[in-house]
């Protein structure tokens, strides 16, 4: 598709919704921002166990470094993005409660389970990118072998490992209140669609 101009554009995205259990709200949308890799978009309600965001989108980044995986960690870093490590991601349910996440798949691939038990599986592959808003409950279901990524946070940010303890309630959404929107998208830096869809 040609766009004859770089305005974002949010004509012909297409939109999901669904309820379970008549709580869970989850809205998928995908489309092309400027010039951009396809993004999706996801929502997720507080499930009783994991809080995920209350306002704040999870965004997947689909392909975007699919010719530059080995380079994901130096432009997380450059854009800001920090504190970085490279390995897996936990078996368990788990979230954040004070500092955003991001994750680029170097090798393999993996269905992961996002937005907590009720939540949705997505199947990421080497070059995507996984942008997650403190409080976004996520899991490994299943990867294969090679399966790698590299986490970052905005501005270095320490993290915490939280598993959905009721007794972790209700402080954990002061802490996922405070913590500050980044001023910078992890892979595009200045401007990006995480600065779009996180203003």
């Amino acid at each position: 598709m040609h766009f004859a101009t770089n305005e974002v554009l949010r004509a012909n995205f297409s939109v999901y919704t669904s309820k379970k259990q008549g709580k869970l709200r989850k809205k998928i949308v995908r489309g092309m921002l400027m010039n951009y890799a396809n993004v999706k978009v996801l929502y997720f309600d507080d499930d009783g166990t994991i809080p995920n965001h209350p306002r704040l989108p999870v965004l997947l980044y689909e392909h975007v470094f699919i010719s530059k995986k080995e380079k994901v960690e130096s432009i997380f870093n450059s854009h800001n993005w920090k504190n970085s490590w490279v390995g897996g991601i936990y078996d368990f349910h788990h979230y954040h409660s004070n500092s955003h996440e991001a994750l680029g798949v170097i090798s393999g691939s993996a269905r992961l389970k996002l937005g907590g038990h009720m939540g949705e599986n997505i199947v990421v592959h080497a070059g995507d990118v996984l942008v997650l808003p403190a409080g976004t409950g996520h899991m490994r279901l299943q990867s294969t072998a090679d399966f790698k990524v590299v986490g970052a946070y905005p501005e270095g940010m320490d993290y915490n490992l939280r598993t959905g303890k009721q007794t972790d309630r209700p402080h954990v959404f002061d802490e996922i209140a405070q913590v500050p929107i980044p001023t910078t998208d992890p892979v595009y830096g200045d401007e990006g669609p995480l600065t779009e869809w996180w203003n």
